[in-house]
């Protein structure tokens, strides 16, 4: 099962853990499963169907360039990361 580091903003939804092992072949399947054991992640995460602004996925420390449909391997570590802005 992949390891999902879990942001501090989301962490009233996972009972304050900063990682769980769910799994999933895909970033859509990481999340379906997440949303199952921690209601309201999806909605955290996702509006119609895509990634809410200001956030980034990765997987294995490499940009989810394919979205939901990224691979996820059993052993891979998955982060839902803010996106920086300013300057």
């Amino acid at each position: 099962m992949a390891l999902v580091r879990i942001p501090s903003l989301m962490r009233d939804l996972t009972s304050g853990h900063d990682c769980v092992r769910v799994p999933g072949a895909t970033v859509g399947e990481v999340i379906d499963a997440l949303e199952e054991t921690y209601p309201g992640t999806k909605d955290r995460l996702l509006k119609k169907g895509r990634f809410v602004p200001g956030i980034m996925v990765t997987v294995d420390a490499r940009r989810a360039l394919r979205g939901l449909q990224e691979p996820v391997g059993a052993e891979s570590d998955v982060r839902f990361l803010p996106v920086m802005a300013g300057g």
